[in-house]
């Protein structure tokens, strides 16, 4: 939100009180407050009729520095707040040095002195200043309409870029723009976004650092757009509390914010094969999920998972959880039909209850639905006549939704599409007393918990994963989400990779999207092209609105290209669950931006039109019908995965790729595992074992993981220095791996 006019003045009706002066610091051993004045004190009577600001310095983790600003410490505070850890006792240190105070927490810092104007300077180990909260970047402003805002602003280096924000389709460098925090269904076309999340990356010459602001509701950011060499962020509330995290590489950051607040879980690795649905408004019935189950095995497309959408229920009782009679009378013989084809499972569901449903009736009378202030139940009809929205802040409704899906799971469903939860209003009194502003962004957050938490339960650990549309921070610990409603154009297919890589730096290690867009019908080559994109993605979906997705629709090549990249990422599996392994444990996304892996390469630092899978692969998808593609290769020798190709980097490309090939390239030094069961994605990643070499490759150490996200097997493969030969020195059953120089 804009409170000046310029750099002069105030907007109409704005009144500004920044921190302007330390009237006193208290210090503990491992935190300081700070109380600071809004105008200069030059005498005892300046000190009445004005406003004191209680500024509290903390860490709650190692290289990680909290601050929280309030002004009136009084208001009611109802909550939701994010979960974070307690405060870490020994994570940070004060000292005193005469006029300054400094607390101090690994690799960073921050810094007051007292006796100069008011300044938090952040610092890292070496003593570089990091960013700073300067003389206007703590402050409250009151507006016209009698709202009270919180507000910081932390300085701007030169050349730094600011990146995440949750998944955002406009421009992937944040800076220049306004962003707000506020979940809406509004598509991948727009400044709206499913997946807000208050966490920003920011990268320049020096380094990387993260800044988190921990409230769920609206937060409203200034992104060098208001004052130029500052980025703003205020909350309408009496105070704001945000953390400053270390880096000194991205990796570090993302590593540092998702140990704060949560780390993916693992998805299985049947998760990563290919996804096919019955779309969304298309005429389905068994007899067309079968002859689609058989079209892909018949044109040998291997199929994971099946699913249904909406319209398995009866139409207008979303949700009543149970099969529409008339389309799939038999349902557990279907599935069971289903499963003996070695299908998993997957249901559609939202959080809402129509009216029609038998359940609103039921949920009305136990107290299971959200309320007005009235006492009435709120609804309204869009999306489904009369909805009603569960309170999942109430336990026993919580318990009474996951009862539902339980007997889904029964049935043989193994995994849910938790569609929606972004939608939530604000005239409404939650079971808990939330407050609704903060609800609003937070619901999605208890919604996909729910339903995450149930499969853990009773699918076993290892076993959760869902398709869901919302999140919020620390969300990313219920993977997988995907991209949402995107248009079936090659222009689509590019903001819906640049939303994907924005939410890989906002903390959410897997990502997906609807393999040929999700509105209208794309035509051969858009769907041709968003196939090898789509199954080169963590998840892979083929999902429409109006229109099927099955690849015959679009033409023999089109079977041809579904085949291929099917099989190669099965093939590639021990590869990718390594990496997937990675993601769950240190929180470094599988799909990431090439400045995650090259962050000191400045060209690195804007691509959104390509990524790394992946530690060692660089995949440039093709957004062209005719196969022109333009792309950049760091430094050194990489080397094309299917043709074995190489280029020496750094260079921008421009390449032509059949529908049958894209730019995809091995790092430099790498040692790939690819399987050689190209059938199935969780199948044995040992037998048939192949390890390719790159060119540059020395003595390299590589680990397969099981499928359940172990070790099953380590390689050592090193290069004999005379002959240039590579070969497997130690490792499980070295006679049995084949190693293949690239």
């Amino acid at each position: 939100m804009k409170f000046t006019d310029g750099f002069w003045l105030m907007r109409d009706g704005v009144e500004a009180s920044y921190a302007t002066e330390v009237r006193d610091v208290r210090v503990d051993a491992d935190r300081f407050t700070a109380f600071a004045a809004v105008k200069r004190i030059e005498r005892r009577g300046d000190t009445l009729n004005s406003p004191l600001l209680t500024v509290d310095c903390f860490t709650p983790a190692e290289g990680v520095i909290g601050v929280r600003v309030t002004h009136h410490a009084g208001k009611r505070h109802p909550g939701p707040d994010f979960r974070l850890p307690g405060e870490d006792a020994g994570a940070g240190t004060v000292r005193r040095d005469g006029t300054t105070v400094e607390l101090s927490s690994g690799a960073l810092s921050v810094c007051l002195d007292e006796a100069a104007p008011w300044q938090l300077s952040f610092r890292a180990a070496d003593g570089r200043e990091v960013t700073s909260s300067d003389r206007k970047g703590t402050a409250f402003f009151r507006t016209g309409d009698g709202a009270h805002h919180m507000a910081a602003q932390l300085s701007l280096g030169v050349g730094e870029q600011v990146y995440g924000l949750g998944e955002r389709f406009t421009p992937f460098v944040r800076n220049g723009q306004v962003v707000d925090m506020w979940q809406a269904d509004g598509g991948t076309s727009s400044e709206q976004a499913y997946k807000n999340v208050p966490f920003s990356l920011h990268v320049s010459p020096s380094g990387a650092y993260g800044v988190f602001v921990a409230h769920p509701g609206r937060v409203s950011y200034e992104i060098g757009s208001e004052s130029v060499g500052q980025m703003q962020f205020s909350v309408e509330d009496q105070s704001i509390e945000y953390y400053v995290l270390a880096g000194p590489t991205p990796k570090d950051v993302l590593r540092r914010y998702t140990a704060l607040t949560g780390r993916p879980a693992l998805p299985p690795a049947w998760s990563f094969g290919l996804w096919l649905t019955t779309s969304f408004t298309t005429q389905y019935d068994e007899e067309t999920v079968t002859s689609f189950v058989d079209g892909m095995a018949e044109r040998d497309i291997p199929l994971s998972v099946f699913h249904f959408d909406c319209f398995w229920m009866r139409e207008y009782q979303w949700s009543d959880f149970e099969w529409d009679p008339a389309v799939f009378p038999d349902p557990e013989g279907m599935l069971a039909r289903l499963k003996e084809r070695g299908l998993r499972i997957s249901v559609w569901i939202n959080p809402y209850i129509a009216q029609k449903s038998a359940l609103f009736e039921e949920a009305a009378a136990q107290g299971y639905l959200v309320k007005r202030r009235s006492g009435d139940i709120w609804q309204w009809d869009l999306w489904q006549a009369g909805m009603a929205l569960v309170d999942f802040t109430n336990p026993e409704a919580r318990a009474w939704f996951r009862a539902k899906l339980k007997v889904l799971l029964d049935q043989g469903v193994d995994c849910f599409k938790t569609d929606f939860g972004e939608r939530i209003p604000t005239d409404v009194v939650w079971h808990d007393g939330s407050d609704p502003e903060r609800m609003h962004n937070y619901y999605t957050h208890l919604y996909n918990q729910v339903v995450f938490d149930l499969l853990g339960k009773e699918r076993g650990r290892g076993e959760s994963v869902l398709f869901a549309r919302s999140a919020t921070a620390g969300g990313q610990q219920f993977p997988v989400h995907w991209g949402g409603d995107c248009w079936s154009s090659f222009g689509a297919m590019a903001e819906s990779l640049r939303g994907g890589l924005s939410l890989s730096l906002s903390g959410f290690g897997f990502w997906s999207h609807d393999i040929g867009g999700f509105e209208g019908t794309p035509d051969a080559a858009v769907f041709k092209r968003w196939l090898a994109f789509g199954l080169l993605s963590s998840h892979s979906r083929l999902h429409g609105s109006s229109s099927y997705r099955v690849p015959w629709e679009f033409g023999d090549e089109a079977v041809d290209v579904a085949r291929q990249f099917t099989k190669l990422k099965h093939r590639l599996m021990p590869y990718l669950y390594g990496a997937a392994v990675e993601a769950h444990t240190t929180g470094v996304p599988l799909m990431r931006p090439m400045l995650l892996d090259f962050p000191d390469d400045p060209t690195a630092r804007a691509l959104d039109r390509q990524y790394m899978l992946g530690p060692d692969l660089l995949v440039a998808p093709v957004f062209s019908a005719d196969g022109d593609v333009e792309f950049y290769v760091p430094e050194g020798t990489w080397t094309h995965l299917l043709t074995g190709e190489r280029v020496e980097g750094p260079v921008w490309r421009r390449e032509r790729h059949g529908f049958d090939s894209l730019p995809l390239y091995v790092r430099p030094g790498a040692v790939l595992p690819m399987g050689a069961d190209a059938s199935r994605p969780d199948g044995d990643w040992l037998t048939g074992l192949t390890l390719l070499v790159a060119p540059d490759a020395q003595d390299v150490t590589v680990t397969v993981p099981d499928t359940h996200g172990g070790v099953a097997a380590t390689y050592r493969v090193v290069r004999d220095g005379a002959t240039g030969e590579a070969a497997v020195v130690e490792g499980h059953g070295v006679d049995e791996v084949t190693v293949k120089q690239i």
